[in-house]
């Protein structure tokens, strides 16, 4: 490989852990298997190490976790959360054993064995016996506050009663939703006409970093206890730390096992790899940690881990089946993806039919051929996918397979877009298009219209009530109730919803209207800097990749989006529907704005409008919404069902007390 060579591959390499990244912590909805994103990481620190020049200052192999997000106050960890180094080889495993021991030359060793929990990172901190924060990993040195939300896990206590508690300590624990919580929650999701979860670790993230606990089903979520940690105690060994845990009553797996030598390690690792089936929850592998903690202060950490520890991981399963179809979904965007359709076969405790296999790309990669033996992969329980075939098992007469050149919905050629495996439909008013662009703009995450679900919209596109996001605001209580299944309250839920998201600030706005490559994320940063959408729809891709997280593919898609006579026919219907489409807030006049500089922290359910409606109320007029209570909030605002814990803490620290109504009077709605 040249060098040129070199730093393209490492460039490429850096953005693609980077988007999975993302998706994994961000959004809990990863695409690739934790094998497949290790494999990634793995090549992409060859490299740096190969050529270091062009390793970038900020390389993802560097970094632990996620960045924290801006839903959360941010909080320090007073010890680094530092990841683990990971390997997926029994000799590996059994290297670093032999590894730790000729570093210890004549010291006695013993090992700590425990199962690696699928689940999320955190850190509870106590003090006088009282929990009083939880934290995620973040980047190791920091992350969000989600102790609102982490309160409501049985398995955590919120007092430890206890002799020999001491004054402040903090353990480390994992998020888990069991097996039977996240079949039951998919069974629920199906009956309603909803996607199924992906797997217990993205629904556990989900629920625990929902900024509206309380707002749909009651979702069960366990905390694994790991370590812990106490400058005031001590202690000779982890294991000493552990049996006090329990004894404190902390949910510990009494998996755990100490090892005296490698093949100890590895019968453990060969045993619970058989047995994770008959776990309550998921795991991915199992942790070995030395176990005397002078021994792990000698051995010491890298900036990103322990030298004293490691994760053995479990490969993702797979098995054979036969591929017998392949069929074309049309998404959002015009994407065309295809799909396998598969003999039914059992994979990681489900029945699988279908596997993705991403564009055309992967099936000239794969060689494929209809009627093909074909291995399938589900690491980690995600979405199936289709890795590799047995061309042994080749039928003569098979026909290859070929992507289509038609959309098989309404039936335009496929333009290619970037790169020749990937290909879409151009034709706007495409009917799946339609259909995903009406879901994505109600989406909670976008216009948040809770009230609309998939079932409704595919209805009212086949009564031909909506084509356009702009026609939902035309809507009548006469159209709606006429409609078989809708009553009095369904219908004003609905016409209510619809009112609300009106005040929906002009990033979820532009988020909703599905730019293609514009996510939640990007399009906040874009509204950041534009005044109103006039003002971005005259921009260029030069000016708009001067923002940051902005780069050249987003820049021109935004730049192609207002060129499209169909897209400014839909912004003015918008506009006239009375949605934001420009920023309240600019920066150099937050100080003029009724909340200026004002902190907030909102509990209970409201009449007037949802949770979300009432942040983007706050923020577009100058105020924050913080987490939790604390000395510097200047408002707790307080509707139906409020925290008990919150209103006691507004009341004790003499924190204004405002409900619904005075929250409008002072927002002015």
């Amino acid at each position: 490989m040249t060098k040129k060579e070199a730093q393209q591959e490492i460039a490429r390499l850096t953005d693609l852990v980077r988007y999975h990244n993302k998706l994994y912590h961000q959004y809990a909805q990863p695409t690739i298997s934790d094998y497949a994103f290790d494999q990634l990481l793995a090549n992409l620190a060859q490299l740096e190490a190969q050529f270091p020049e062009y390793q970038l200052p900020d390389s993802p192999t560097k970094v632990i976790g996620e960045t924290p997000t801006k839903n959360f106050e941010t909080v320090y960890h007073q010890y680094p959360m530092r990841s683990l180094s990971n390997t997926y080889s029994a000799a590996e495993a059994a290297h670093f054993v032999q590894r730790i021991a000729k570093q210890l030359p004549g010291e006695s060793i013993e090992f700590f064995c425990e199962l690696k929990f699928d689940g999320i990172a955190i850190s509870l901190v106590y003090e006088q016996g009282v929990l009083k924060r939880v934290v995620t990993r973040g980047d190791g040195t920091k992350g969000d506050d989600i102790t609102r939300n982490a309160r409501q896990i049985k398995t955590i206590p919120q007092v430890i009663r206890a002799q020999d508690v001491p004054p402040a300590f903090e353990a480390r624990g994992e998020v888990c939703m069991p097996w039977s919580e996240f079949e039951r929650l998919n069974e629920a999701r199906k009956a309603h006409g909803e996607e199924p979860l992906a797997n217990p670790r993205n629904a556990a993230a989900g629920t625990l970093k929902t900024l509206r606990p309380g707002s749909g089903p009651p979702r069960t979520l366990d905390c694994y206890l790991y370590a812990l940690r106490a400058e005031v105690m001590a202690l000779d060994t982890h294991e000493e730390g552990i049996r006090l845990l329990e004894r404190w009553g902390f949910n510990v797996s009494d998996t755990y096992q100490k090892c005296k030598d490698t093949q100890e390690v590895l019968d453990y690792i060969h045993y619970w790899e058989e047995q994770k089936k008959n776990l309550p929850v998921g795991i991915d592998g199992v942790v070995i940690k030395v176990n005397r903690l002078a021994q792990q202060n000698s051995l010491g950490t890298t900036a990103k881990s322990p030298r004293w520890a490691t994760a053995y991981k479990y490969k993702p399963a797979h098995v054979a089946t036969i591929l017998e179809e392949i069929v074309y979904q049309v998404g959002r965007t015009g994407a065309i993806t295809p799909v396998a359709q598969l003999q039914p076969i059992l994979l990681a405790g489900t029945r699988v039919k279908r596997a993705s296999l991403h564009n055309a790309g992967e099936i000239e990669r794969l060689q494929l051929h209809l009627g093909d033996t074909v291995f399938i992969e589900k690491g980690g329980d995600i979405i199936p996918r289709v890795i590799g075939v047995d061309t042994t098992q080749r039928k003569a007469h098979s026909r290859p397979a070929k992507f289509v050149t038609h959309c098989p919905a309404c039936g335009t050629v496929l333009a290619r877009r970037y790169a020749k495996v990937l290909y879409y439909c151009p034709n706007a008013q495409c009917s799946p298009q339609i259909r995903a662009m009406l879901e994505h703009f109600v989406h909670s995450k976008a216009m948040d219209i809770q009230a609309i679900g998939k079932k409704t919209i595919a209805l009212w596109l086949e009564k031909g009530l909506v084509r356009t996001p702009a026609d939902l605001y035309a809507l009548r209580e006469g159209d709606i109730y006429a409609l078989e299944g809708f009553k009095d309250l369904s219908t004003r839920n609905i016409l209510q919803g619809i009112e609300q998201s009106k005040r929906q600030p002009f990033a979820r706005v532009l988020f909703a209207i599905g730019i293609r490559h514009v996510g939640a994320v990007v399009a906040e940063k874009i509204a950041h800097h534009y005044a109103s959408v006039d003002r971005l729809a005259q921009t260029s891709a030069e000016e708009l990749m001067t923002i940051p997280a902005v780069g050249r593919e987003i820049a021109h898609s935004v730049v192609a989006y207002f060129q499209i006579s169909e897209n400014l026919q839909l912004i003015e219907a918008l506009k006239k529907a009375g949605l934001q489409l420009y920023t309240i807030r600019p920066e150099a006049a937050l100080a003029s704005q009724p909340l200026a500089n004002k902190t907030f922290v909102i509990s209970g359910t409201f009449e007037s409008f949802g949770r979300e409606a009432l942040r983007g109320g706050i923020e577009s007029r100058g105020g924050k919404v913080l987490a939790g209570v604390s000395r510097k909030l200047d408002y707790l605002v307080a509707g139906h069902h409020p925290g008990p814990a919150k209103l006691a803490q507004a009341e004790a620290q003499g924190i204004h007390i405002v409900d619904e109504a005075a929250i409008k009077q002072m927002m002015g709605w």
